[in-house]
């Protein structure tokens, strides 16, 4: 071995030997559904007597304070390269409902909201002067698996994610609904089969 090719060798070696090692990211490697929200029956709005004051409705008709109809927190979590799913049931068979919508808010270890957004029926939604994005079609009624909150959630840190149900008009009510975190490439199909 040449001199030259005898001190590359050695530098590359040497450098190798000062990279430090990071170990890989954990990663999911089955399912998990959390329970976020219990049905609440139908009601006439005006019956939820609780008021979500920091909440403001871009609306003429009705109100513009929504009425909370139910809300439900998810212990820590982390996502481990999961995507984060919607349904109605811990299997992800089934849909769920919402009247009007649920506003979604992402808590870090210390319980300060980090992100925020809503999925249901509504105009636009505003908490202070920042408006909070909707993540799904404007609807009553979801497909298992059709909202995706992935993009909502940290990567590495770990959540919480809380839910609340909110109603500025005529009727509220939600169905149950399941926080369903599933490594990628992975499908309620394929679970429901074992594989």
């Amino acid at each position: 071995m040449t001199p030259r090719k005898l001190l590359l060798t050695l530098a590359a070696a040497s450098f190798l030997a000062c990279v430090k090692q990071v170990p890989p990211a954990p990663t999911r490697s089955s399912p998990q559904a959390v329970p976020l929200l219990k049905e609440t029956a139908e009601q006439e709005t005006e019956q939820f007597t609780a008021l979500r004051e920091d909440v403001e409705i871009d609306t003429r008709d009705f109100s513009r304070t929504p009425h909370v109809v139910a809300t439900g927190e998810t212990p820590l979590l982390r996502l481990e390269g999961a995507r984060a799913r919607l349904a109605g049931n811990a299997a992800g068979t089934r849909g769920f409902s919402v009247d009007n919508f649920i506003l979604f808010e992402v808590l870090d270890e210390k319980d300060k909201v980090v992100n925020r957004a809503a999925v249901g029926f509504t105009d636009s939604v505003l908490i202070g002067k920042e408006q909070v994005d909707n993540v799904g079609r404007m609807s009553f009624t979801f497909e298992p698996d059709e909202v995706d909150l992935t993009a909502l959630l940290p990567e590495s840190a770990s959540f919480k994610l809380r839910a609340t149900v909110l109603d500025y008009s005529g009727l509220g009510r939600v169905s149950d609904v399941f926080l369903r975190l599933e490594p990628r490439g992975l499908s309620h199909e394929d679970d429901l089969r074992g594989h």
